[in-house]
């Protein structure tokens, strides 16, 4: 009923609508410019390692930096998006983080680079918090599921081409030449997403920096049940995920298969299934409930872990490709409920769910390691399996009755 008064009085996005569009595609595109800006260096390393002497584990902090002070940030974003807004957040931390990346192409020196990479970090952080927010407060909930999904679709596109897409550059050139392609392409995105998307209309600002406030906010978001199951399906969910890419890279190039760098490499492809995947999932959440859609995404991550098993490498991929799809469909899902879950204070729920998302990608990813160099893939499948499993657990308790304050 408040909803059907919401879109009488035309505070809501409905769906099919222009502003939709202009919403969707607006928010595809900080999705893509994102994560393309964050996992830009992954296929550089070994240039990095090669161009300044260092190990093959120092070069991996050009990332692991990155990843990790965006953890940071993500907690902070949501405190400054609630007295700047939403939607100007986000282009700075676009555009800033842009030219952060340009200047990570011709900053002098190893430690240069990484302090350039750290802060490039720190302002995007400005971005995937306050994204999840405005969707929810400005998208009818009967559409916000296949708006969520586009925008997890773009960070998928864009994971796929700061992996790949970069890699092909650098070969061609160098990877100064690929990091600063990168930096001018994701600045058109920032001109192309403040461009379409609309300013908030059902966004309220906050004078002043409050910090019981924001305090108080984080406190209700962690006492409510099924927002706390949310969060821990994210951090399991994205620890297992970011556990198999991690390995199974060591996996495909030693014997039997001997894979090259460029050819494990490739295996980023399978993001665009992600992409088509969290879209689709988005829709079915709409129409079918988020639940069962939930639910589906992690029974077919789980299929996918177990047909890695397999020896030949044929099914292997296709099993990586198979994981990808339920991570999507699971994450798309995970991410749209929280901001239906959320009465108010909705940056700060997202925020939360992001905490706990990169944690477990920092934290079960690295964890994830010890099982790998103990005894193999089967032990990294059972980590892998043991996490899915609490992740279903999880997702099945929070259909409970009273778990859930909108279905």
């Amino acid at each position: 009923m408040m909803d059907q008064v919401a879109v009488d009085a035309g505070l809501w996005t409905v769906r099919g609508s222009p502003e939709y569009r202009r919403i969707s595609l607006a928010l595809f595109l900080a999705g893509f410019a994102t994560f393309s800006l964050l996992y830009c260096v992954q296929p550089l390393l070994p240039s990095l390692a090669a161009d300044f002497h260092i190990a093959a584990g120092e070069s991996s902090l050009a990332l692991s930096l990155t990843t990790g002070f965006l953890a940071i940030a993500i907690m902070g974003a949501g405190m400054v998006s609630e007295s700047v807004g939403r939607r100007g957040l986000m282009f700075g931390s676009i555009a800033g983080a842009a030219l952060l990346n340009i200047a990570a192409a011709f900053v002098p020196g190893w430690h240069g680079l990484l302090v350039t990479r750290a802060v490039e970090g720190l302002v995007l952080g400005g971005v995937p918090a306050v994204a999840m927010a405005y969707l929810s407060e400005e998208i009818h909930p009967r559409g916000l599921g296949l708006a969520m999904g586009l925008y997890v679709g773009g960070t998928a596109f864009g994971g796929m081409a700061g992996r790949v897409g970069i890699g092909v550059v650098s070969e061609l050139t160098n990877w100064h030449v690929a990091l600063a392609a990168l930096g001018v392409l994701d600045l058109g995105v920032a001109a192309g997403f403040v461009l379409l998307l609309p300013p908030s209309r059902n966004f309220t600002r906050r004078a002043g920096f409050q910090p019981r406030y924001h305090l108080r906010a984080w406190a209700s978001h962690l006492g409510h049940g099924g927002l706390r199951l949310v969060f821990l399906i994210g951090f399991l969910a994205m620890g297992a995920f970011v556990t198999i890419y991690n390995y199974a890279g060591f996996r495909l190039m030693a014997p039997p298969y001997g894979l090259g760098e460029t050819g494990s490499s490739l295996i980023f492809i399978v993001y665009l299934l992600g992409m088509v995947a969290s879209s689709l999932a988005g829709a079915m959440a709409d129409r079918l409930g988020r639940g069962p859609v939930l639910i589906t995404g992690i029974v077919v991550f789980a299929g996918g872990v177990a047909m890695t098993l397999l020896t030949a490498l044929p099914g292997i991929i296709a099993g990586i490709a198979v994981i990808t799809i339920g991570f999507f469909i699971a994450h798309s899902v995970a991410s749209g409920w929280v901001g239906r879950m959320a009465l108010a204070n909705k940056g700060h729920a997202s925020s939360l769910y992001l905490l706990s998302y990169y944690l477990g990608s920092s934290v079960l990813g690295s964890a994830g390691g010890w099982f790998w160099t103990a005894a193999g893939w089967h032990a990294v499948v059972g980590f892998t399996a043991a996490l899915l499993a609490a992740a279903l657990v999880a997702a099945v308790w929070l259909l409970r009755p009273g778990m859930i304050a909108k279905p």
